[in-house]
Formats: C-alpha cells, structure tokens, sequence
C-alpha cells in the first residue's frame, strides 16, 4: 500500500479540519466533492456554501467550544452544515432527524446548543432553539462581512464534534472530539491507506455515528468524492450494490452485520449479469462490531484479498473511531477464538490491563486500555465518569500517559497484535451501535406494571444479533407489550428497540444467585419454535406471511397494517424475511417491493402479484 500524495503534502496536524479541508478546496476547486443523487457540489460550491452558513451561525453566536446541534436528513445539506458550524469555529453535535422526540430535546439540551443548523424539511422537529436553515441562506458569497466583536475562532484543540453513545445510567453521554484528534487519524493512516482524489467513498452512516467522521472526512480531506447513501438504498443491499457499480466507489466503509446482506447482493449481482456486476473497490474496512472471518468467505471465494483489500478496525468513539488496523488474509478465515484487530494505529498505544490495573503478558485476557493522540476531551457534562474512565498512568519506562479504559475485553497475542474478546460490563454491540442495556431497561422500568426488567442481545440466526426485553410483571402480555414499545419509540433511537418482548414472573438465576441469560435465551428459542409451526396446509397468503414474521421476528398477533420495523425488525432481519418468503413461494422479491410499505397487506399483494405473472 503507497501512501498518497495528498496524505503526505495537503494534511497538517497543526490545522484544524476545516482549514485543512481549505487547502483542498483550493488545490482542487472544479473537482466534485460530495453527492447525494440529486445535487452534486464541485469542492469550490461546497466550500462557498459552508461559509455562507459559517457568516449566519458567527452572527448567531457560535464560536470556539460552542456547540451547535445538526438535525438534517443524509445528503449534500448535512456535509454542508457540519462543515458550516466548523468554520464558525464551533463543534457540531449531530441528532439525526429519526430519532424519537425525546432523544432530540434530550441531546440537544444536554449540549446546551441554542443553535441548530436544521433544513426545511427539519426545521420542525426542533423545538426550544434557535434555528439556522442550511437551505434557506442567501445566494451569493455575501461580501466581508465582519466577524462578530468577541468571536473566537477554533485552533486543533478546539472541539470538532460532540457524538452521543448509549449511558450506562439510562441518559446517553457526550464524546466531546477535538480536531487534531480527528485530524490526526488521517495522518496516522497514511502510510497504512494512501487515501488521494481518485477516491470515492460513500457516506452510508449515520453522522450520529462516530464511523461517519472516518467516511466524511475520509473524502474531504484528501481531494476524493463523498457519496451520500440515502436511508433507503442503505437498507436495501441490492440497490446499494447497484450504487457502488454506479459510482465507482474505491473506499467501502461496513459494520459486519450490513457486509453480509452486501455480500448475498453481491452474489446474485453476479448471478444475474457478471459482465456488469463488477465493482471498483480499493478497500473495504470494517468496524463497529465483532469481525467474524469466516463469514467473509463467500466474499473472498469470488474477490480474493488484494482488489478490494478487506482491513479490520477495532474503534471506540472516546478513541476518535479506529484504534487498531489489520489486513485480512486468507489464514485469518480459519481461525478460531477471539477476533483478531491487528496492531495499534502509528500514534496509539494500547495495554492489556488486569482489575487491579496491571499491565498482562502475551496471552492473558484483560481490559483494553488506549493511550495517545486519539483520545477524547472526556464526556460533556460528567467530570466524575470522565475521571473514571480517562486516567493518567505512568508506564514501567516512566512516560507518563492518559489512558481510556474502554470496557472491552482483549489479549495480545503476538508482540503488538492484539485480538477482541468481548465487553467488560453490560454493553452491547448491535449492528454497530453500541447499548447500554441500562438505558432501555430505564425506560421500561418506567411502567407501573414492570416490576423488573433485563434487556440482553440474543442471536435470530444468520449472525442476526437483536435486543431482547424480559419485563418481569403480573399485567396481560398483550397489552404491556403494546404499551412498553410505544415508551421506547417515544424515548429512544430505533436501532435500541428491542425485537421480541417476553414477560416472565420472576427473573431466573443460577445456583450462585446471577443472572440465568441461558434460560432467557431458551425461552426465545421456544418462542421461535413455537411461531415455526404457526403455517398451516392450506392457509391463505396473508396467514403464511403472518407465520413467516412471527418466527422472523419472535412475536404473534401481527396485524396485516403492522410496520415490520415497529415490530422489532431490521434491516438483516428484513433481508431474511424476504428470502424466507421467496423460498416459501418460489419468488424473486427485493426491498423494493415494500416501497409502499412494509407490512403483511403489501406483502401479500406483492406475492399475488408475482405468483399471477409467474402462472401466466
């Protein structure tokens, strides 16, 4: 792998991410920086069009440290805004625009914002702030106009971004990122990547998700063109494969649950036309989640390991997203135990440390500890868990570092290759988001009819991790459940719903007085077992579906208008209904066929459909 020219000459760790992205702007104005199928800015437009919104935000008050919220839906607007508020000199706190009203005021207020960058189409989901439209300025480069008496501008110790993850005490927390921590990953990379302007990336997360900065700056900062993925082609993996053969897309960024819808797609693409399936991928790096090699197989049978070369990367959003790098190689799909993560990023360390915070040998699990030029400010708003978590040690050589304590599990199993084992405490890892059971059993805990609640991720099949709640409480199933489900859509992001509610009269508990997960688990498996016979010889097309879904999704009395995501699905799990359905009745429907929705009645007039042109 070369490093690139832009790696080594345009970046400098002693500016901050706009001013570095400036200097790219400048060197390569007419190239196409960032589209999203509908509109498409050159570097020059983007640059333009973020100062224009920098000039209002300056005017509204932002500055250096300030945090300014960034509710907008995926597309050009959102690279715009986030940009924008960096160039006011403020740090922006991303609230995508599907979160449930809660969450948003939640975020929002804990930040302090007072100012969110918002589009039309937003502007209405923010409520007790001030609103600046990113579509709504101007045209025109507006003059120099004075900047604001008392305006600070940002330098590389300034904060860049302010993102959310799931807390432990039932409220999320606030990862407070500078700019030399986020600018730094890219120089650190270099020699890794040799990421330059021919790149395309696509922006396929959330920007409340932390792997998005590796995605958006990725592009920005090298010369290369961001593709935005809107929220349908991101679920749907046959129309996202088609846009990555469309756009010439270099640089795939996937948590491991969404490659392997990507690598089924890949295969029928194939299967359908090989002459027009082939993609133009550099690299394909995975993170968010637990690498299971193996699965990669059918990916590697067709690829090899070199076009797209496939990296790991193990991160942490304290940690400004990876923390350690490695390159898959075909021996690595054999193995077996904990997943490997490969060595430390140039400017990190990391240290395997025992409960009484000694470092480990080769060999011995522990909890992961990082040290260096990645790590956070610390947790907006909470001194005393910044204090516990981000904590100064001085090493056997006498350097004296601050180190995060990640809570994960790890061993080192060669000098400087390490390998993830698992979560120290209650967290989970679910399609990449990290949850905190604790914030959803909160939120149940809260209805006067659920004496006790355990929320643990359980295993649907096909590497399908979802949540799972078990409310302890005396009250009808159905009606609790109803209710319980509409708490955590109002209070909630979608992706810490829980798939499957299974109310219990007592908490089960081994010999030694801990929680009992295997007996959780086997009562789902039960419950699978049972929806499994629900289909019957003869039944109509709208019972076999509604058999179909319950042994999908772990849960019965599914009416023909219910939504499957408000049933507890997703995306992996919707992929996998499809081709249960498909197999069940010897059809070929995708996604898009439940444009118009997701639910049994449109389900069942689309297998109609297909069957009578099929029988023709």
């Amino acid at each position: 792998m070369n490093p690139g020219a832009i790696s080594s000459e345009s970046l400098d760790d002693s500016l901050t991410l706009h001013e570095n992205f400036e200097r790219i702007a400048a060197r390569f104005p007419e190239s196409v920086a960032v589209t999203d199928g509908r509109t498409r800015l050159t570097y020059a437009e983007l640059d333009a069009r973020a100062e224009r919104l920098a000039r209002a935000l300056r005017a509204a008050g932002a500055g250096r440290d300030r945090r300014v919220g960034l509710c907008v839906e995926r597309g050009t607007d959102l690279v715009v805004g986030l940009l924008g508020i960096l160039k006011a000199g403020a740090g922006y706190v991303p609230v995508d625009p599907a979160y449930p009203a809660d969450r948003r005021d939640f975020v929002l207020a804990a930040c302090d914002a007072g100012v969110v960058v918002a589009s039309g189409a937003t502007a209405g989901l923010v409520t007790g702030q001030r609103v600046v439209l990113v579509d709504g300025l101007p045209d025109g480069d507006g003059g120099d106009a004075a900047i604001p008496a008392g305006h600070q501008a940002a330098d590389p110790s300034s904060l860049a971004y302010t993102i959310f993850t799931s807390g432990s005490t039932g409220e999320p927390k606030g990862v407070m990122i500078e700019h030399r921590n986020a600018v730094r990953l890219f120089t650190a990379t270099a020699p890794v990547f040799g990421f330059d302007e021919n790149d395309v990336w696509t922006a396929f997360h959330s920007a409340a998700f932390d792997f998005s900065v590796w995605e958006i700056w990725g592009a920005l900062l090298h010369g290369g063109r961001l593709v935005v993925v809107d929220h349908d082609t991101a679920r749907d993996p046959g129309a996202f494969h088609a846009l990555l053969r469309r756009e010439r897309v270099t640089v795939l960024n996937q948590t491991p649950s969404a490659f392997r819808n990507l690598v089924n797609a890949d295969i029928d693409a194939h299967a359908a036309d090989p002459a027009t399936a082939a993609l133009s991928l550099r690299y394909v790096v995975f993170g968010g989640e637990r690498l299971d090699y193996r699965a990669l197989t059918p990916w590697t049978d067709r690829h090899g390991f070199d076009a797209p070369a496939l990296i790991n990367m193990y991160g942490i959003t304290e940690t400004t997203v990876h923390v350690t790098w490695k390159r898959i190689a075909a021996a690595d799909l054999a193995g077996e135990g904990p997943s490997p993560i490969g060595e430390p990023i140039a400017d990190l360390r990391v240290d395997i440390l025992d409960e009484q915070g000694r470092s480990l040998p080769l060999g011995e699990e522990g909890v992961i500890h990082v040290a260096g030029a990645g790590v956070a400010r610390g947790y907006l708003n909470h001194p005393e868990l910044t204090a516990q978590r981000f904590v100064e040690r001085t090493d056997a050589e006498g350097t004296t570092l601050r180190w995060y304590d990640s809570g994960d599990r790890g061993v080192q199993i060669a000098p400087g290759q390490f390998a993830y084992t698992g979560r120290a405490d209650r967290q989970l890892k679910v399609r990449g988001y990290r949850v905190e059971p604790g914030e959803i059993e909160a939120v149940l805990s809260r209805h006067p009819a659920v004496r006790d609640v355990v929320v643990i991720a359980a295993d649907f099949g096909e590497g399908d991790p979802r949540l799972v709640a078990y409310p302890v409480t005396t009250a009808a199933p159905d009606q609790l459940v109803a209710e319980l489900k509409d708490a955590v859509a109002a209070a909630l992001p979608a992706y810490m719903a829980p798939s499957a509610y299974l109310p219990l009269d007592e908490l089960p508990v081994t010999v030694n007085g801990k929680l009992d997960e295997g007996v959780l688990r086997k009562r789902l498996e039960l419950k699978l077992a049972e929806a499994s016979k629900g289909e019957a010889e003869g039944a109509s097309v709208e019972d076999t579906l509604r058999a179909i879904w319950s042994e999908v999704l772990g849960t019965d009395g599914i009416k023909d208008t219910d939504e499957f995501f408000d049933l507890g699905g997703t995306s992996f799990s919707l992929i996998h209904m499809l081709s249960v359905v498909n197999d069940r009745f010897g059809l070929s429907l995708n996604v898009g066929t439940l444009a118009e929705g997701a639910n049994i009645a449109a389900l069942a007039a689309a297998v109609k459909n297909q069957l009578a042109a099929t029988s023709r």
